[in-house]
């Protein structure tokens, strides 16, 4: 007698799915790829359906994404901190899928999820490289710091950083920003006139890892902010602004102030380097306002925000970078004022045929001057 086959063991069946299951995973992660890809695919539908031809009415109604595909993406851009998930993406090329985006979309928020995407990926080594080496991904992220969305600037600096950080791929970054001067008056604008503190506080830290890494690129941007264009602006066109860098700086560290002195780490190191050349004192002293503000800030700082008496050893631990470097830069501006008085008196003297003595008193001042450059400006010395 025949008789109908046996069902197949619900064992078995429950094997099978927990193998595609696996195999779906990503690395040793509960991730889908076919998940992944489905995201990936939407983003180039995205941006391929973007019509370049559109009229500004048309291009105002593509700013907004869509809430279940920003959704999407930004859990692809949570998952990118992840080293399995951030290998998988570079395995399937999404950076290059992300410079398609920021190079063709309008969207702010799209651009921003893309470059935070890539900055997450570049943490991990062997991508930073990647990114890095890739020339056209390299210029397209460059461009994002011309940007008018602070999101997508914030989320720029913050990968640039990275790769800053990175000592294998540092000089690219710092050629690369070499070959483009618009980015100086970009990050100037950006220092002068934003009130986004965490974006102050990136930007800076791009622009101190910059002075730090390339010192001919830091004269480059002291000079830069010191010359004044010889040519008036031709009929019809608009004058151009002309960015100085130390009032720049000033007025970012003052907004940064305005939340929290805490984070002036950054702008306050700055200000340092741009003393260990004689460029950088100029630029700070040429101009006699300039000069006082550095010096007023600095001055306020010490007197009412640090060091104050009461503070318990621990804050003064705490506070000992900053202090450092305010006090690097107040002994740098007392001494070149000494000099500066120095060299009146001693043209003083010359000019007079005077010999000997008082040209002496005039050393024996700048000595005294120099040996004095430690004082506490709120009165007392430091040891």
């Amino acid at each position: 007698m025949d008789r109908n086959p046996s069902p197949p063991l619900p064992g078995g069946e429950k094997e099978e799915e927990e193998e595609a299951a696996a195999e779906d995973c990503i690395g040793s992660t509960m991730y889908s790829k076919h998940w992944l890809f489905g995201v990936l695919s939407g983003l180039i539908q995205i941006v391929s359906s973007e019509n370049p031809k559109s009229s500004p009415e048309d291009e105002e109604q593509q700013l907004e994404l869509d809430e279940e595909m920003e959704n999407e993406i930004c859990r692809v851009w949570d998952m990118s901190m992840d080293e399995d998930v951030a290998l998988f993406l570079q395995e399937f090329n999404a950076p290059g899928i992300f410079m398609g985006v920021l190079a063709k979309s309008k969207c702010p928020r799209l651009r921003e999820i893309c470059v935070g995407i890539l900055g997450n990926m570049a943490c991990f080594q062997e991508i930073c490289v990647s990114i890095s080496n890739d020339k056209n991904l390299g210029q397209v992220l460059l461009q994002c710091l011309y940007d008018s969305d602070p999101p997508t600037l914030l989320e720029t600096s913050r990968l640039l950083i990275t790769c800053l950080s990175q000592t294998e791929v540092a000089s690219v970054w710092v050629e690369r920003i070499q070959e483009h001067p618009a980015i100086y008056d970009s990050i100037c604008f950006i220092m002068s006139s934003s009130t986004n503190v965490d974006l102050l506080v990136k930007i800076g830290e791009v622009v101190d890892k910059l002075f730090d890494l390339d010192e001919k690129l830091m004269l480059e941007w002291i000079r830069n902010g010191s010359v004044q264009p010889l040519d008036q602006p031709q009929e019809g066109s608009e004058e151009q602004p002309v960015f100085r860098i130390v009032p720049c700086i000033l007025e970012a560290a003052k907004q940064v102030r305005s939340e929290n002195p805490e984070w002036l780490d950054v702008y306050m190191h700055i200000l340092q380097l741009l003393t260990t050349v004689d460029d950088g004192i100029q630029a700070i002293v040429h101009c006699p306002d300039t000069g006082k503000d550095v010096w007023n800030l600095l001055f306020d700082l010490v007197c009412h925000e640090f060091c104050q008496a009461g503070d318990p050893p621990i804050i003064l631990q705490e506070q000992k970078t900053v202090l450092a470097s305010v006090f690097s830069v107040l002994s740098a501006l007392y001494a070149s004022r000494a000099e500066q008085e120095y060299l009146k008196i001693e043209k003083g003297y010359r000019g007079s045929g005077t010999e000997g003595g008082p040209t002496e008193q005039a050393e024996v001042f700048l000595c005294i001057s120099k040996s004095s450059s430690f004082l506490h400006p709120c009165g007392g010395r430091l040891y």
